[in-house]
């Protein structure tokens, strides 16, 4: 291929992405930022730092498609891990071979963490910054790693539009000059 044909394809390829809307699945699962009566809410980190996203949201193509429904913030086993936002304990336990935890938050929020041993019980209320566990063992991330997985009426979110404003990529050459 050409050096002008491929730097053609090239723009072109940068305009479609500029143009393309967030991916929006049937299940309503989206990468645009939540908008429960206007802005999302200012989470805290759920694991104190220093903090590293290990694996990123990934959205699924469709409701039942591949995908990462979460962030694996990179830890270590043992690690505390903290209510990112007021709420109620809605679940814990065990999953498969993960142990657990649900919070239900106020506008239709739920977070959970896994793998995260915890003593609290359903019902039990916590405040954001609260111990609500431990870094644990089991599941899909890595040892010593926790995902986070956030909903929003049940939809699927990315939790790091909660965290704060998510930087813009920065688009770096590529290809040779023409």
């Amino acid at each position: 291929m050409s050096t002008r044909i491929r730097a053609t394809v090239t723009v072109l390829l940068l305009i479609v992405i500029a143009l393309t809307p967030p991916l929006q699945t049937s299940a309503g699962a989206s990468s645009s930022p939540p908008s429960a009566g206007g802005a999302s809410p200012l989470w805290r980190w759920p694991i104190d730092a220093p903090r590293a996203v290990a694996s990123p949201y990934r959205a699924p193509a469709h409701a039942f498609g591949a995908g990462h429904r979460g962030i694996d913030l990179a830890s270590a086993h043992g690690v505390i891990v903290r209510a990112p936002a007021d709420g109620v304990i809605a679940f814990r336990g065990v999953v498969v071979d993960r142990p657990l935890i649900t919070i239900a938050h106020p506008g239709g929020y739920v977070s959970t963490f896994e793998p995260a041993s915890s003593a609290l019980a359903p019902g039990d209320t916590v405040s954001a910054g609260d111990e609500i566990g431990t870094v644990a063992a089991g599941g899909h991330a890595s040892l010593g790693a926790l995902h986070l997985g956030v909903r929003l009426d049940g939809a699927y979110i990315n939790p790091m539009l909660l965290f704060g404003p998510v930087p813009r990529a920065v688009l770096l050459p590529c290809c040779d000059a023409p």
